[in-house]
């Protein structure tokens, strides 16, 4: 009898302890609690809605006679712009989640949280999900704006689009719960492909994209394409996919760039990366294949880059996660892109996106607004502005058949520069402040 009691006891006191253990291992604080966007519910949600206004623009993009602009982590705004003066609202596509956009013919690439999402474009009026690819991209979190600390999170429930200040009971593992990185909402998220685009027909009376060509995007970009192959840009990774088939993306391999790249930028034979702490170059000219050439180092600092044949022009801002207070303009000679020289750099404000076309540079230098240089010769860029509009927060432009596209937030404004002498404005895409 004794040895069937022992075990007996052993599992009553057992199970008395283990009870009071649960009961005593709970902590009770104000805390930020998830909110939760099911798999479900981000799935189901792609949908073209009318008359949505513009509030928090972010990435914009360009082809044939339209202009998309990403309203930052809810959708995609699609103008026709076969008259930049009067550029006319089409639709709003509903994505949850999207940050970057890519087009390549008729079809646009887009991330929605996890999932990459593949748009068709063909008929303008029955824009609609083609395909998606799920649970591909990293499953990252939204910032908090408050001192309160956060409570563990869930993927299998979702993903957090936001917090909730509660109290919170929870309990206390001895091994620390798994943290996630938090998504950096500040517009810098870009790709730049640089690719000849379709060519626009200038009629309002257009159908849908054209089945040829790829898009041009700013210079904060991380998505780009070239011929067949899709670029993503996640976490350091550059994640390269076969598109041959438009609406099912294959996936080819990763290369891991570094933990610190930000921004893409595509030539015809080479990619050039930003990074917080200089710029990295790969050759590409087998799109399949992306070989190491150069990199260039600078002190740390947040680095979207665009290029023209010889020279490469980085800004470099202070402000955000990237860890200084420079805000300048650096110039670096590519002639032989195995060997990057630095050439000069210019003191800025706080300089975001950047075009070029021909001998002009555009410069969005954030608060104190768009400006305009003579670049024919970079070291006297600092004597050759052309002009400047600092009554506008400018984040990023891009440069196409003498009209610039600037986004900023104030909205999106079209400029004419055909006449480099007197550049005029030929419309503005308001934002409308949201309610409280």
């Amino acid at each position: 009898m004794k040895a069937k009691i022992i075990p007996i006891l052993v599992v009553t006191v057992s199970f008395v302890f283990l009870f009071s253990c649960e009961d005593t291992t709970y902590k009770e604080y104000t805390g930020n609690a998830p909110l939760y966007l099911t798999y479900d519910e981000l799935r189901n949600a792609v949908e073209l809605k009318e008359d949505v206004p513009l509030q928090n623009p972010g990435k914009i993009y360009f082809k044939d006679d339209y202009i998309f602009i990403i309203e930052e982590l809810k959708g995609i705004h699609v103008f026709n712009n076969s008259d930049p003066s009067s550029p006319r609202q089409i639709t709003y596509i509903n994505m949850p989640g999207v940050i970057d956009m890519v087009i390549s013919g008729n079809y646009l690439y887009a991330d929605s949280y996890v999932d990459l999402v593949v748009i068709d474009l063909a008929d303008i009026d029955n824009i609609h999900e083609a395909g998606r690819l799920k649970n591909i991209l990293p499953y990252t979190l939204p910032p908090v704006d408050n001192e309160y600390p956060v409570t563990n999170v869930d993927q299998d429930e979702g993903l957090v689009i936001g917090w909730e200040v509660k109290t919170i009971r929870e309990r206390v593992y001895k091994e620390p719960p798994v943290v996630y990185p938090y998504y950096e909402i500040n517009k810098l998220y870009g790709a730049v492909p640089f690719f000849s685009m379709a060519s626009s027909s200038g009629s309002d009376t257009q159908t849908g994209l054209s089945s040829n060509g790829i898009g041009i995007g700013g210079s904060m970009a991380r998505f780009g394409i070239k011929e067949n192959t899709l670029y993503l840009m996640a976490n350091g990774n550059i994640s390269l996919y076969d598109i041959s088939t438009k609406t099912a993306p294959g996936k080819l391999f990763d290369v891991y760039a570094g933990w610190n790249t930000e921004t893409m930028f595509l030539t015809e034979n080479n990619m050039f990366l930003g990074t917080t702490s200089g710029m990295i170059i790969y050759d590409i000219t087998n799109p399949q294949q992306l070989v190491w050439k150069s990199s260039f180092s600078h002190i740390r600092s947040c680095d979207p880059v665009v290029v023209d044949d010889t020279l490469a022009y980085a800004t470099l801002r202070s402000g955000n996660d990237c860890g200084n207070t420079v805000n300048r303009l650096d110039i670096v000679n590519i002639s032989d892109l195995t060997h990057p020289v630095f050439v000069c750099s210019y003191s800025m404000s706080n300089p975001h996106g950047l075009g070029k076309d021909g001998d002009l540079l555009f410069i969005c230098d954030g608060t104190a607004g768009l400006k305009i240089y003579d670049a024919s010769d970079p070291e006297r860029l600092a004597y050759t502005l052309i002009t400047a509009y600092p009554a506008i927060d400018a984040y990023d432009v891009i440069p196409v058949n003498n009209v610039l596209v600037m986004i900023g937030d104030d909205g999106l404004f079209q400029y004419d520069y055909t006449d480099i002498q007197n550049i005029s404005l030929l419309s503005k895409i308001e934002v409308e402040t949201q309610e409280e």
